[in-house]
């Protein structure tokens, strides 16, 4: 049996820091987001996801992907978008075996009307921090990180 791919103290150091960034920023932006506009913060990404397209609406397991959300975790954000008015859930008229979500006019005023408190959050939280250079730097880390599918293989 092959031995244990270890940390380096440097790998440890790192990772650990970027463990607490990816607590800390998400908590954050879920107080924000619940605190100043009764929204949790995937209903948010659901929404500002919707609002982006032209027609306001995507079928539910492309919207799934694009939130990075398995689709019984979307569905469950949905039906609570749902009852809030601001998304409703249709039948593709071409396929009806799919279900479209849809952003309704009282959806996108307030994602809308959230927009700006989640941007100040946002600049807050990370770009206020950075400089310029470091902004691109953590862009390029993204993209490093995201290049491939993310699945971890089995050892050896």
């Amino acid at each position: 049996m092959d031995e244990p791919r270890w940390l380096t103290d440097e790998q440890q150091q790192a990772w650990r820091r970027f463990v607490e960034v990816l607590v800390r920023v998400p908590a954050a932006l879920e107080a924000q987001l619940q605190r100043d506009a009764g929204l949790t913060h995937m209903g948010y990404i659901v929404l500002f996801t919707l609002s982006e397209r032209d027609d306001r609406r995507l079928a539910m397991s492309k919207l799934a992907k694009l939130v990075v959300a398995s689709l019984s975790r979307l569905s469950h954000v949905v039906a609570r978008l749902e009852a809030q008015g601001w998304v409703r859930r249709v039948r593709d008229p071409e396929d009806g075996r799919v279900q479209i979500a849809e952003l309704t006019d009282a959806g996108y005023d307030k994602v809308v009307a959230s927009a700006p408190g989640h941007a100040d959050a946002v600049q807050q939280l990370i770009f206020d921090r950075l400089s310029p250079a470091q902004v691109r730097q953590m862009a390029k880390l993204a993209d490093a990180l995201l290049e491939s599918p993310v699945e971890v293989r089995p050892p050896g």
